[in-house]
């Protein structure tokens, strides 16, 4: 299958848009498409606008005011936008009639061997190909927002999808410095399906009273989630021990019942003997030197995280009051003993 030198973005507000800019910086032509012309116009202008102030804060190369003027091209119609490129991105609004009303209209327009893409961030390839006759060119490619500065990307096949397809794809990602990663054809993928349970859990937390929604997110950056730019969860388990973690489980099993009791693929590693990097394997193998490699790595890249988080400051939510939640009649006393008729007082800053 050809390299894929020219991409039609259809949908061109914050998400559509980043995924257009983030094509033109790596040097493609973009094709771009909205409801009607006014609003691609409209959103054409912006996402100028965003890259010469990008490019003056040092978030965009220099000259890539430049380059996106030369390579990001408003259209007429969806029509005019699909006809003749390599690749059509689908990033409307994450409602699945809309979607599917779109995609048909890409399929009818589009090359008959143009990639057709879709930027859903959970419903499953298998309900959105029924817009597209030949399945086989159809996959989501799932960019998250926001595009320029995210790098990760989800590839999701469905039964019919070419693996060529996915390979062409692959490249072209390559190519504008991302790293993909091809999962299932599940709701939600990985991405949201992990997120949405963070969520989820975060939130019965505050329910529950045992933090405000404020300190929760505290110690979600400043602990696990200040490790999760260099190390996924299987990662960490292996350093932190993966015996530790089933001991673990049992403490919240005994609290939260068996929701929270420890994973079968967890406990099957650990009654094989394989403890993380404590004894050299877990979910990774890891010899001595890799090991020490790997700790010197840690170290430097949770130091160069806390100056990072040091020379920023902290975000504007630092600085932000508490909002006052909805409460549940059954909702239990706060962290700090207020009752839900009681105001709390101002929370302080994050802590770095």
């Amino acid at each position: 299958m050809q390299r894929i030198e020219t991409v039609a973005v259809v949908g061109t507000g914050y998400m559509g848009g980043g995924i257009a800019q983030s094509l033109a910086l790596a040097g493609l032509h973009v094709q771009l498409a909205d409801a009607d012309a006014e609003t691609t116009a409209r959103n054409h202008e912006r996402l100028l606008r965003e890259g010469a102030v990008f490019e003056g804060a040092g978030l965009f190369p220099r000259g890539a005011a430049d380059l996106l003027a030369e390579r990001l091209h408003p259209c007429g119609s969806l029509e005019e936008a699909v006809a003749d490129v390599d690749l059509v991105e689908e990033a409307v609004p994450e409602v699945p009639a809309l979607k599917l009303d779109v995609l048909r209209q890409v399929d009818a327009a589009a090359r008959a061997d143009a990639v057709i893409g879709t930027n859903t961030s959970t419903i499953p390839v298998k309900v959105l190909s029924a817009a597209v006759e030949d399945k086989s060119r159809f996959l989501t490619v799932h960019f998250s927002n926001p595009a320029p500065f995210i790098p990760g990307v989800e590839l999701v096949s469905g039964e019919h999808t070419d693996p060529a397809v996915v390979e062409v794809v692959e490249e072209l990602l390559a190519r504008m410095g991302r790293r993909s990663a091809q999962v299932a054809d599940v709701p939600g993928f990985v991405l949201n399906r992990l997120q949405f349970v963070l969520l989820k859990e975060a939130m019965a937390v505050v329910e529950e009273g045992v933090a405000t929604p404020q300190d929760v997110d505290t110690v979600v950056s400043t602990t696990f989630g200040f490790r999760l730019p260099f190390f996924g969860p299987f990662a960490i388990a292996d350093m932190a021990g993966l015996d530790t973690y089933v001991r673990g489980y049992g403490v919240l099993e005994e609290g939260f019942g068996e929701r929270l009791s420890a994973p079968r693929l967890l406990t099957d590693v650990v009654d094989a003997g394989r403890h993380g990097t404590k004894n050299g394997g877990g979910f990774y193998d890891l010899g001595p030197e890799q090991l020490e490699e790997l700790v010197a790595y840690r170290d430097r890249a949770y130091h160069r995280m806390r100056q990072l988080l040091d020379e920023l400051g902290p975000s504007p939510l630092a600085r932000a009051g508490m909002a006052r939640l909805p409460q549940r009649d059954d909702a239990p006393p706060r962290p700090d003993g207020t009752t839900p008729e009681e105001p709390q007082a101002q929370a302080g800053p994050l802590t770095p």
